[in-house]
């Protein structure tokens, strides 16, 4: 890793390949549900829910699984209600966090982002100290593998992209939160495959750079660990980590 490391700004992925296949389709399944309550199950007329079935559908999630998903959202089948709930926490080193969850027991969500917290020398964060160093944009990923740059590029600043960014191997578009979408789906009805990674991220605007190796170990097994919590969708962090802290 190079430069502003892409562990600032990707979601985290972890564990055995069933597990961490099984958290992604948890993930998305309550990604559906959100969308389809808000915004109705038809996809016509729901263009966040036909981003996320495309994701879906990037990450090979059966059929019968988002149908469900999809369900409880329209209420054509029982099913909890789902929000949001976003945490703020500084890792040691100053390094903020942002963690996202989606989760039907508010109660349960707190308590277990509270005890890994604790068992890693994290502490929770007042409301906005930590999302003051973060926008909050449409992020889409691609693999740079076999792709033209110059074509990319144009197709995505037509489509109404801010940003091309070519860094380890991967591009990344940024774009506004409501231009996303529509980005998205372009980017994708010309073959582009889209990481079911991307999505409206929160990406850091300051930086707090990890230099030592013991403090960059520490602060991937907190994420690592936060992440295997049932109700947690996502971790964002805005350290930036050396090369030198990870190698080696």
């Amino acid at each position: 890793m190079s430069g502003h490391s892409k562990w600032s700004t990707i979601k985290h992925k972890k564990g055995a390949a069933d597990a961490k296949r099984g958290k992604i389709f948890s993930r998305l399944a309550k990604e559906l549900t959100v969308s389809a309550r808000l915004n109705g199950g038809d996809p016509a007329a729901n263009i966040t829910l036909r981003t996320i079935l495309a994701k879906c559908k990037a990450a090979n999630m059966p059929s019968d699984n988002i149908e469900r998903a999809i369900k409880k959202g329209t209420g054509d089948l029982q099913g909890a209600a789902i929000e949001e709930i976003l945490f703020e926490s500084y890792a040691p080193g100053g390094v903020g966090l942002i963690i996202q969850c989606l989760s039907d027991n508010r109660n349960r969500s707190v308590a277990d982002v509270r005890h890994v917290l604790q068992r890693h020398n994290a502490t929770l964060a007042g409301s906005n100290q930590v999302l003051r160093n973060f926008q909050r944009r449409g992020q889409i990923l691609l693999d740079a593998a076999g792709v033209d740059e110059d074509q990319l590029i144009e197709l995505a600043l037509d489509a109404g992209a801010d940003d091309v960014t070519n860094e380890g191997g991967q591009f990344e578009v940024l774009t506004p939160p409501n231009a996303y979408n529509e980005v998205s789906e372009k980017l994708t009805a010309a073959g582009y495959n889209v990481s079911e990674d991307s999505g409206v991220n929160f990406v850091p605007t300051v930086w707090a750079p990890v230099t030592d190796k013991a403090q960059a170990a520490s602060l991937l097994k907190l994420v690592e660990a936060i992440e295997e919590l049932e109700d947690v969708q996502y971790v964002y962090m805005n350290g930036d980590i050396a090369d030198e802290a990870i190698e080696g």
